[in-house]
């Protein structure tokens, strides 16, 4: 039990069904705290969701948050549940906003679908031609830089959506062939059973972020923040500070195909890999380095970003038009 005062806990929310699956769960583990509280979900259709070109047109993915934020900023909402991936690293969180709990990790890794009824299991199973649809610009690097032979296409919308588009009870303009997207994404909607060749972080380098909720309040909310930190996982709150300080610092738009991926070793050893590719992964620099004697997440994803850059990385951002 806690001292959460006697009022509702306003959330924030986009209106995907995945977003509100994502709040039924907080919603549930802050009740475990406190079974009493009065929840109201409060959610918002973006201009991101609304839109179905290109996110770069309307200033980026950072745009699915936005509006949240905008609401959290105005006491609208108490607080806001965000996929980490989704929340931009080129700029600070909006005044006023914090981070107060990261939930655990889930499972970080891209999967590769195929329509219903399809035989084929991996990539190795496309032939030359074949069109993969995805939403990721990393994906599509890194599809491409190992066959470039494959048409990755750009399929937006909800996770739900985009798996009718694949299997064509959707109307789409181009016929898929397979199609990738998040490992954990399809969990939380209950239809991970359509995944086939779950690719590894070796063969396909998550997001920064990925896998991983971040529950964001106001930073003069005492009330609200104290009890969301109460569901923070540390372990996952250290490897996602690494790597949103590796992003920080390369200074990424939207359009840029950056990757990077921290663990904890079994030895507490902190290791951070990052990568940045040009979109059709023909260019790409790789940095990978451990926490060593301090350990610190920070100071690690300022390494990985100064060794990117010296490598390359600002000439192969600043070459993708945004």
């Amino acid at each position: 039990m806690t001292d959460f005062p006697d009022r509702p806990l306003r959330i924030g929310t986009r209106s995907s069904p995945m977003a509100l699956a994502q709040v039924e769960q907080v919603s549930a583990l802050l009740r475990k705290h406190e079974p009493d509280l009065n929840i109201e979900v409060v959610p918002v259709t973006t201009e991101a969701d609304k839109w179905q070109g290109d996110l770069a047109q309307l200033g980026g993915k950072g745009l699915y948050v936005k509006e949240i934020d905008q609401m959290l900023q105005r006491g609208t909402v108490d607080m806001a549940v965000h996929c980490v991936k989704d929340v931009p690293g080129d700029r600070p969180l909006p005044q006023g906003l914090i981070f107060a709990a990261y939930l655990p990790r889930d499972d970080v890794r891209d999967v590769l679908l195929f329509p219903e009824g399809s035989e084929r299991q991996t990539l190795d199973d496309l032939p030359p031609g074949a069109v993969v649809g995805t939403s990721a610009v990393r994906r599509k690097a890194q599809i491409n830089r190992v066959r470039p032979d494959l048409s990755v296409v750009r399929v937006r919308g909800a996770v739900g959506s985009r798996v009718e588009k694949l299997d064509g009870t959707r109307k789409i303009d181009t016929k898929l062939d397979a199609m990738v997207l998040a490992t954990s994404g399809l969990e939380r909607l209950g239809i991970a059973h359509r995944g086939r060749q779950v690719f590894t972080v070796d063969e396909m380098l998550p997001a920064v972020g990925a896998g991983t909720l971040g529950l964001e309040c106001r930073q003069d909310d005492g009330a609200v923040a104290g009890l969301l930190s109460q569901l923070n996982d540390e372990r996952t709150m250290t490897e996602i500070t690494a790597e949103r300080v590796m992003l920080h610092g390369l200074r990424g738009h939207c359009n840029s195909p950056i990757a990077g991926h921290c663990i904890s070793e079994p030895d507490g050893q902190l290791s951070l890999r990052g990568m940045v590719f040009s979109r059709d992964g023909s260019k790409f620099v790789h940095a990978h380095y451990w926490g060593e004697s301090s350990n610190d997440p920070a100071t690690l994803g300022t390494r990985v970003c100064a060794e990117l850059l010296r490598q390359g990385a600002r000439d192969i951002i600043e070459g993708i038009p945004h």
